[in-house]
């Protein structure tokens, strides 16, 4: 039976010290998806204290998505080249200091320069720690990791609601951008006491030291006296080769060109489109059809954030439970804590057997959604319904971006800011047209039209399927790239 991995632990951390530092990167995905959708309830308020129009104000939502698409295109592969912590901090400490500001402002144009800033710092933050999962984690143990790493993008935009309607009933508008500069703040004391470096091209596994101003505080302190560098085979450690050029913005768009790797993005950015459409919708849609305020509007986000929870237990343990089982049947010993080969293992058919059926389970449950929510039933309807839409929609997107991960080990931040610049530009234009569209042709059909949107391009991942490991096997042999 051929070995799953080499001699050298995949990480040297401790799996206490992994979970913890995974833990505390994931919460910092909270930032960018919280930011864009937690001041959704005071819009109103806001738009009548600042002298300006409901519709000027959602302008702001719209160029935080574009920013958000576009912002980390410029530093994500330098974090998979240079390191994670200094990127990370540095655009926290910027989002910090930008919150700040729109708390204390006063103008419409005010409000539009720092939510694009807000939105540059906050999306760079998540997508460089997004990356960190793949550092410390093998392909075999990744569908679970995964899954947090990614709680972000899917837990974030149903708290970020409930958060805001809290605060804006409760308080004021501004007390939304004080929470974000609290939270900003813990983020970054967290990162600098606790959270290693962890790029594999600057520490491998951990055993090489990266320099000391890199080091966390708490290792600063047990590790007095100590040299800032030793001696290690990088080899040993599990570095990969260095890179042939320099970090360029152009790296993510060559990696997004790569014709499986567009495949995967192309089918990640349709699920986001509808699952950001229905939640943008969801505040307009219970204040019309049942009157709720935005507290109320903001609690009956709670399923929606359980939803997506709840997918991390279940088919993150499914998609990893199927890797071992596709590792069994060709041959490849799955060995803790050691990274798989991918060459004899199709990992594109280890993680579609489960995204496919999902994305067919999400199309009827949208469809359920829109229907249940057309015909004014009682709450539970919907509110079930969106549990389901959110458990099974994160959960596909989820195991899409872990496919995205396993093909592209080396360069997690650069494929996620891929994906990122597709998503977030379309999605900018979904909420924009869907709440025009709800109005002409009701939640029913709108639901129903998502779902055969889903449905119409499903044939693309079949395609990745079918022939994805094939492809990928030959363009290895042509680019002898790493993967």
């Amino acid at each position: 039976m051929e070995k799953g991995g080499g001699d050298a632990p995949f990480t040297i951390l401790s799996e206490r010290h992994k979970k913890w530092t995974i833990a505390i990167t994931s919460l910092v995905t909270f930032v960018s998806p919280v930011s864009a959708n937690i001041y959704y309830p005071a819009l109103n308020e806001m738009a009548s204290e600042l002298g300006t129009t409901s519709s000027k104000i959602n302008l702001t939502i719209t160029a935080f998505m574009i920013v958000q698409g576009v912002g980390p295109f410029f530093v994500a592969s330098m974090s998979d080249i240079y390191g994670r912590r200094a990127t990370s901090i540095g655009a926290l400490v910027i989002y910090l200091a930008v919150n700040i500001g729109l708390a204390l402002q006063s103008s419409y144009p005010a409000l539009m320069t720092l939510r694009c800033l807000q939105s540059f710092g906050s999306s760079t933050a998540s997508i460089t720690c997004t990356a960190v999962a793949a550092d410390l984690v093998p392909r075999a143990e990744r569908g679970k990791y995964m899954i947090y790493s990614t709680l972000g993008v899917t837990v974030g935009p149903a708290v970020g609601p409930i958060i805001g309607g809290i605060l804006t009933q409760f308080l004021t508008w501004r007390s939304t951008f004080w929470f974000l500069v609290i939270f900003a703040g813990v983020m970054v004391a967290l990162l600098l006491f606790f959270v290693p470096e962890t790029c594999r091209l600057v520490v491998g596994n951990g055993s090489i030291l990266p320099p000391k101003w890199n080091w966390p505080i708490v290792q600063c302190i047990r590790s007095k006296g100590e040299q800032s560098s030793q001696s290690v085979d990088p080899l040993e450690a599990g570095k990969p080769p260095d890179p042939p050029h320099r970090p360029s913005p152009l790296d993510t768009i060559r990696i997004s060109m790569e014709r499986e790797t567009f495949a995967v993005i192309f089918s990640t950015t349709l699920l986001y489109c509808g699952y950001t459409a229905v939640l943008s919708t969801l505040p307009s849609q219970l204040q019309e059809k049942y009157g709720f305020n935005a507290l109320q509007v903001g609690l009956c986000y709670i399923p929606y954030g359980m939803g997506s929870l709840s997918s991390r237990w279940t088919i993150g343990t499914l998609i990893d439970w199927n890797f071992r089982r596709f590792a069994k049947i060709h041959g490849v010993e799955i060995v803790q804590n050691r990274q798989s080969q991918l060459d004899s293992i199709p990992v594109e058919k280890a993680r579609l057997q489960i995204t496919i059926p999902l994305i067919y389970m999400s199309s009827i449950v949208i469809v359920g959604y829109g229907w249940v929510m057309n015909f004014h039933t009682n709450l539970a309807g919907p509110l079930i319904m969106l549990f389901f839409v959110s458990h099974l929609v994160a959960g596909a997107s989820s195991v899409l971006t872990t496919l995205l991960v396993d093909l592209h080990v080396n360069r997690p931040a650069t494929v996620n800011t891929a994906r990122n610049l597709f998503r977030c530009l379309a999605g900018a234009g979904a909420v924009a047209g869907a709440v025009p569209l709800i109005n002409v042709i009701g939640i029913g059909w709108f639901g129903t039209i998502i779902a055969f949107i889903w449905v119409l391009f499903s044939p693309v991942m079949w395609g990745v399927y079918f022939w994805g490991h094939d492809y990928r096997q030959r363009k290895n042999a042509s680019q002898k790239d790493v993967y």
